[in-house]
């Protein structure tokens, strides 16, 4: 128990790394960087639809020559 109440007391008395900005400013700056690759996430929302005839030639190609 007391090696318990020394480690508390020592995390107690321990500061953390100061941050580079105020926590308002970096949880500002993460949600502009998730919106940001979550628009680019969404443009690519219809690439397979936009080439779906291409791979249907090409497995009807292949299921003739086998």
């Amino acid at each position: 128990m007391t090696q318990l109440a020394l480690f508390l007391t020592a995390a107690a008395e321990h500061e953390s790394a100061p941050l580079i900005a105020p926590p308002l400013v970096i949880a500002l700056v993460m949600a502009i960087f998730f919106t940001v690759i979550a628009l680019i996430t969404y443009s690519y929302r219809d690439v397979a639809n936009r080439h779906a005839g291409k791979s249907r030639g090409a497995s009807q190609s292949q299921d003739t020559a086998h």
